[in-house]
C-alpha cells in the first residue's frame, strides 16, 4: 500500500457571486469594443488589465489530492471435497497452493485470501449438493468490493456443481482462473441408486432400482456383477447391464433399521472404487401383530387388558375367556350353550406359530389345555415366541402354570404364599435403567404417588431380570429372555386399579404396552443398545445398558480406520460420546458385546457421481471472465503478470492478475493561483505600462 499527492483539478473560489461576476464581466467586454471600435491607444493593455482583475476576483484555486492506493486481492479457493481426496489430487492440491502462496506473497500491492471447500457429512436423505466453490467464493465477495480483486484462482479437479449459470455475473470481479488437479482421460465405474425404500414391513419383499456406468471407456462394457449384503451378510448377486436400471427385490428380516450396502465388480483401472458401493437404511416395521389373550376366568382386569391391546392400531387380538371349564357339567346339552368351543387344536397346534405374542391371564390348571399343548407352548417360546403370564392366585396354588411344562421357561417359581396388604408396585434399581419401565416414572406427576395395589403372588425369581417389585422387595415384574423368545411374569392381578383411577391411579396401560412391545422385539426397547446418529459433520454415539459400568467403543469407518472413544453416562443411565466425521459410508459400532452399523453420507452423492478430473463444467466460467484453465500435472504452475483491467488475463503459459489501482483519497491541498498581493503588483504594472505608452 503506498501514498501519493496528485494534481487532480483545476477550480474557482469567486470573491463575488457568479452573477456579479458576469455583469461585471459584460461591462467589461463593452468597454473592450468601445475602444478597439475607436481605436484607442492603449487598448490592448487596458483589455489585460480588465482580465486580470476579473480574474483575481474569481480566484483560481489548484486542488491537490493525497491518494492512498490500495492493495489488490487474489482469491485462492482450494477444493477440499471428497472427489479430491482420489489418489494424489490431495498432494498436488497442498503443493500447488505452497508454491502458488509463495509467488503471489512476492508481488508488490497484492494481499491474497485462501477459501477452503468441504463437503458436508450428511445422512441418508435424497442427493448430496456436491461441491459448491463459487458459493464460498460468493461469501467472500460479501466482505471485500469486485473492484479490489485480482483474480480468482481454484485449485480443483473439475468436478463444481454450482458454476453459474449467467458467467456475465463473474465479470466485474476479474478474471477466474483454474488450476486442475488430477489427470485427463481418466475412467471410473459408479454405482447409483435410483430407487430405494425408507422404510418397509418386515418379511414383505421391497423393490430397489440401480444403475451401473461407466466414464471414460474406449470400448464400453455390457454388464458387471452386482453383490448385495444385508447387515453385513450376503444376501443376493445378480448381473447389472451397464447404463441400464435394474431391480433387485429384498426383504426384511427383522423391525428396526436394516442396513443393505449394493456393491459393484471394480473396473480394471479405474479411478477409484469409493462410488462402487452405496449404503441404504431401511427401517423395518410389522404388518400387523397377531396376539392371543387368553383369560383363565372372567375379572375386573380383564377389560383393561383387551382395551389396551384392542386400541393399538398395529395389533391384531384374538381374546377367548374361559366360561365353562370342563368340571363344570350340569347336564345342559351342548346345542343349548350359546358359549363358542375353544378352538384348542386350531390355536396350539396348527396356528401356534402364527402368534406374536401369547398372554395367559389369571390361567390356572383346568383340563383346558393339555399338557402336550402346553409343551407346545414352551417350544414355540424357545424358538423365538414371545409369552407373558399375568398371575392371579391360582399361581400359588397346585393349579399354577408352573406346574406345568411351561416351568421351563417362566423365570419365577411360586412360593405358595400370596401377599393380601395395601402397596406402591416400585420400580427396582434395574427397573430404573430398562426401557420398559425406566420411562414410567415421566407418566405421573413427580408430586403424586402412584396407586395401591393389594394382591401380589410371592415368587422366587430363578432367572430373568427384576424390574418392579412389591411388598417385602418381592419380585413383581420379571423379563426373561428364554433361548430366541422372551418371557414376561407380572405376579399380580390388580393393575386394573391404576387403571380405574384409584387414589391417583398410575400409568397402567403405558406399563402393559411396553411390556407387550418388548416381548415382540421392539428395537426401542431393547435393554442392551448401541446406535449412531449423524448430527452434522459428527457422529453422536449411543449406549443403554444394564451394566453401568462405563464403556468404550471402537468406531471403524469405510476406510478401515479405527478410533477408541469413552463414553460418558447420563442421568438416566445412557452412556454417549461425539466423534467427528472423516468419510462417507458405512461405519461399524463395537463394544465388545454389541455391534451396530451406522450409514454415513447421502444416498447418491453428486460429488461421487462422475469423479474424473475434466474441465467441461468450468470452461464457459474461464472464457467469460478471460481466466485460464491448467493442469498442474502435465503443465505445472502458470506465469503471473499484473495486467489493466482492460487487457487480455490470460494465455497459455500465464495467468493475469489485474492491477486495479483503486485508492482512497486521505486529503487535499488547495491553492490559490492568483493571489491578492500579486495581483496587485501586476494590476500596478499594466497600469504603468499604459501611462508610458499614452505619455510617448
Amino acid at each position: 500500500m503506498r501514498e501519493e499527492s496528485f494534481v487532480s483539478s483545476l477550480g474557482f473560489s469567486p470573491y463575488l457571486s457568479l452573477d456579479w461576476l458576469a455583469i461585471l464581466a459584460v461591462i467589461c467586454l463593452g468597454i473592450s469594443l468601445f475602444a478597439l471600435w475607436r481605436r484607442g491607444r492603449g487598448t490592448l493593455l487596458r483589455t489585460a488589465l480588465l482580465a486580470l482583475l476579473l480574474l483575481m476576483l474569481a480566484n483560481p484555486v489548484l486542488l491537490t489530492e493525497k491518494r492512498k492506493f490500495l492493495d489488490d486481492i487474489a482469491i485462492i479457493v482450494m477444493d477440499e471435497t471428497n472427489s479430491q481426496k482420489i489418489g494424489r489430487r490431495g498432494e498436488m492440491t497442498n503443493a500447488a497452493y505452497r508454491e502458488l502462496k509463495v509467488r503471489l506473497d512476492s508481488i508488490e500491492s497484492l494481499k491474497i485470501e485462501t477459501v477452503t471447500v468441504k463437503n458436508e457429512t450428511t445422512t441418508l436423505l435424497g442427493d448430496e449438493d456436491g461441491t459448491h466453490a463459487f458459493d464460498a467464493r460468493k461469501e467472500t465477495l460479501k466482505n471485500i468490493s469486485p473492484d479490489r480483486i485480482s483474480a480468482t484462482i481454484f485449485i480443483t479437479d473439475g468436478q463444481i456443481h454450482d458454476v453459474p449459470e449467467n458467467e456475465d455475473t463473474l465479470k466485474e470481479a476479474g478474471p477466474v482462473h483454474f488450476l486442475l488437479t488430477g489427470e485427463p482421460d481418466e475412467k471410473d465405474r459408479v454405482l447409483k441408486i435410483v430407487k430405494a425404500p425408507t422404510f418397509g414391513i418386515v418379511d414383505q419383499p421391497l423393490q430397489f432400482i440401480i444403475k451401473v456406468e461407466d466414464f471414460g471407456l474406449s470400448e464400453p462394457i455390457q454388464a458387471a456383477r452386482v453383490t448385495i449384503k444385508q447387515d453385513g451378510e450376503e444376501v443376493a448377486a445378480d448381473l447389472a447391464q451397464i447404463g441400464s436400471d435394474l431391480t433387485l427385490e429384498l426383504t426384511l428380516n427383522h423391525g428396526g433399521a436394516n442396513f443393505f450396502e449394493i456393491t459393484v465388480d471394480p473396473l480394471d483401472g479405474e479411478l477409484t472404487e469409493k462410488n462402487n458401493s452405496s449404503y441404504i437404511t431401511v427401517n423395518g416395521i410389522r404388518d400387523r401383530l397377531q396376539v392371543l389373550l387368553v383369560s383363565g376366568e372372567p375379572h375386573m382386569g380383564e377389560r383393561g387388558w383387551r382395551n389396551i391391546l384392542k386400541s393399538d392400531p398395529s395389533v391384531d387380538l384374538v381374546h377367548f375367556t374361559i366360561l365353562r371349564p370342563p368340571e363344570k357339567q350340569d347336564g345342559t346339552p351342548i346345542t343349548e350353550l350359546s358359549l363358542i368351543p375353544f378352538p384348542i387344536r386350531d390355536l396350539f397346534e396348527k396356528k401356534l406359530n402364527d402368534f406374536d405374542l401369547i398372554i395367559f391371564d389369571r390361567y390356572r390348571r383346568r383340563g383346558v389345555l393339555p399338557s402336550s399343548y402346553l409343551n407346545n407352548i414352551s417350544r414355540y417360546v424357545k424358538d423365538g415366541g414371545a409369552l407373558l403370564e399375568a398371575a392371579g392366585p391360582a399361581f400359588a396354588t397346585p393349579l399354577s402354570l408352573y406346574q406345568t411344562p411351561l416351568s421351563e421357561v417362566l423365570p419365577g417359581r411360586p412360593t405358595g404364599y400370596i401377599f393380601t396388604e395395601g402397596y406402591v408396585p416400585t420400580l427396582s434399581d434395574t427397573g430404573k435403567r430398562h426401557p420398559v419401565t425406566g420411562q414410567l416414572r415421566t407418566n405421573a406427576n413427580r408430586s403424586e404417588k402412584w396407586g395401591r395395589w393389594f394382591r401380589m403372588i410371592e415368587a422366587e425369581a430363578l432367572s430373568g431380570e427384576i424390574l418392579m417389585t412389591g411388598p417385602s422387595n418381592q419380585p413383581l415384574l420379571i423379563l426373561e429372555r428364554s433361548g430366541d423368545g422372551r418371557v414376561a411374569q407380572l405376579l399380580s392381578d390388580h393393575a386394573w386399579l391404576w387403571g380405574r383411577g384409584f387414589e391417583g391411579g398410575g400409568p397402567q396401560s403405558e406399563l402393559l404396552r411396553r411390556i407387550s412391545h418388548w416381548l415382540m422385539k421392539e428395537p426401542e426397547l431393547e435393554e442392551e443398545q448401541l446406535k449412531g446418529i449423524v448430527s452434522g459433520n459428527n457422529l453422536k454415539i449411543q449406549r443403554r445398558s444394564l451394566d453401568l459400568a462405563p464403556a468404550s467403543v471402537s468406531v471403524t469407518d469405510p476406510d478401515g480406520n479405527v478410533t477408541e472413544l469413552s463414553l460418558s453416562v447420563g442421568e438416566d443411565g445412557t452412556q454417549t460420546g461425539t466423534i467427528p466425521l472423516q468419510t462417507s459410508g458405512l461405519h461399524t459400532l463395537e463394544d465388545g458385546q454389541q455391534k451396530s452399523l451406522v450409514a454415513v453420507g447421502a444416498l447418491n452423492p453428486k460429488e461421487l457421481h462422475d469423479i474424473r478430473a475434466s474441465a467441461e463444467k468450468i470452461a464457459n466460467a474461464a472464457k467469460a471472465t478471460d481466466g485460464g484453465i491448467r493442469w498442474l500435472e502435465t503443465d505445472g504452475l502458470p506465469d503471473f503478470r499484473r495486467t489493466k483491467p482492460d487487457n487480455r488475463q490470460s494465455a497459455d503459459y500465464w495467468f493475469g492478475l489485474r492491477a486495479n489501482e483503486n485508492y482512497e483519497v486521505t486529503g487535499y491541498d488547495r491553492q490559490a493561483m492568483l493571489p491578492p498581493l500579486v495581483t496587485l503588483l501586476l494590476a500596478l504594472a499594466f497600469l504603468c505600462i499604459g501611462w508610458w505608452r499614452e505619455g510617448r
